[in-house]
């Protein structure tokens, strides 16, 4: 199977060396050099990484086209390939429905909505996939966990919260520089926090069949520094503010 990938920023970036570090089976795979950097560092990185001319080139070579590029970017160019009715389309394109892709494309093959995150090329983190389709759901649970959904106005809600990794990532920062503002280290201020959030998301994930009201009332004692913390942010909104970003999001994905 030969693989293609139109775009090449961080989520593409990080697809393609989750497979290249996998047992997946493929013949090669053609990347674009749109982004020239992240381009000739994967080139460099895995063997079987070719760098094409141009993105009609990928569409002509390859069985799956991963289609990873900004929503402006793809309402301009994707109209314009020519595609095959025995190729799969797998887009990352956030704001972009499978009705408008089957219009820009034209020929009636198959075409999956795909939410990879950049811990894919840890082979970690879920994919939620839509609608299901068991060849990619196979060849996503290589490199992650996949999520199928049948409806495409449902797959929108993770959309959503796929929105709020810079959110967290930024909570992190923000706790590494307290530490470092009284004295500790950055390594070991970084290395403490991020281990913290590994080992509470990793707990989270074992406790998944339970609702989470239960880690968050666990995880409290009574006067308890947990206890202070919660009470603390919930007064002054910093959770329904939380919320509001959410719907904010969602509503930006729904227009």
């Amino acid at each position: 199977m030969k693989l293609g990938f139109i775009g090449t920023g961080k989520i593409a970036s990080s697809v393609i060396t989750g497979i290249c570090n996998s047992k997946i089976y493929y013949k090669k795979i053609l990347i674009s050099s749109r982004n020239k950097l992240i381009a000739k560092k994967l080139k460099k990185k895995f063997k079987k990484i070719i760098i094409a001319k141009n993105n009609q080139e990928i569409v002509d070579e390859c069985n799956w086209v991963f289609l990873s590029v900004t929503p402006n970017v793809g309402r301009k160019i994707i109209k314009s390939f020519k595609f095959r009715s025995n190729q799969t389309v797998i887009s990352f394109i956030s704001t972009i429905t499978l009705p408008q892709l089957k219009k820009m494309i034209k020929v009636k093959l198959n075409i999956v909505r795909a939410i990879p995150l950049p811990p894919i090329s840890l082979k970690k983190g879920p994919i939620p996939i839509c609608p299901p389709n068991k060849k990619v759901k196979d060849f996503f649970n290589n490199i992650g966990t996949t999520v199928e959904i049948k409806n495409e106005k449902s797959s929108i809600n993770f959309w959503t919260t796929s929105g709020m990794m810079a959110s967290f990532y930024e909570l992190l920062r923000i706790m590494v520089s307290w530490l470092v503002k009284k004295g500790v280290k950055r390594d070991k201020a970084q290395k403490y926090v991020t281990s913290l959030f590994l080992a509470l998301s990793e707990d989270a994930v074992v406790n998944s069949n339970k609702d989470l009201k239960y880690l968050v009332k666990e995880s409290q004692t009574p006067k308890g520094l947990n206890e202070q913390g919660i009470k603390e942010l919930l007064k002054a909104g910093f959770y329904k503010k939380f919320e509001q970003t959410l719907n904010s999001i969602h509503k930006r994905l729904n227009k």
